[in-house]
């Protein structure tokens, strides 16, 4: 089992910074890959930005890439997803996300948004114009 939990959401004006964390417990094989999800009111989940903790490999959703930046500590228990020049449209709940797949099996797979099997409770994320 793992457990996700974020933190760091708010408030904020366009233009400004904010950094979402994601304290992760339980099987570390469960969790090779993790994930950063965000879903605004009427809108689908999509992904975000995620990184494989045995290769530090990293992929970014096109409308974040260049603003966002995800990252782990060196333990490999926290995640970070630091966020700059934030936008209203980047509204949304922000989710935290796991899974056992690595980087060669999402890629022969091209699984690369699917299949997360764990998931934190969210943060809430908000900029306004």
């Amino acid at each position: 089992q793992v457990q996700l939990v974020e933190s760091g959401g708010g408030s904020v004006q366009a233009g400004g910074s904010l950094r979402l964390s994601c304290a992760a417990s339980g099987d570390t094989t469960s969790r090779k890959c993790m994930g950063w999800f965000r879903q605004a009111p009427g809108k689908e989940r999509e992904g975000v930005a995620s990184i494989y903790t045995s290769t530090n490999s990293t992929l970014y959703a096109a409308s974040v890439k260049g603003r966002f930046t995800i990252s782990q500590d060196n333990a490999k228990t926290t995640v970070y997803l630091q966020m700059n020049s934030l936008k209203p449209e980047d509204t949304a709940m922000y989710y935290c996300a796991a899974k056992p797949r690595d980087y060669y099996s999402d890629y022969t797979r091209g699984s690369w948004w699917t299949d997360f099997a764990y998931w934190g409770q969210g943060t809430q994320v908000t900029v306004s114009s």
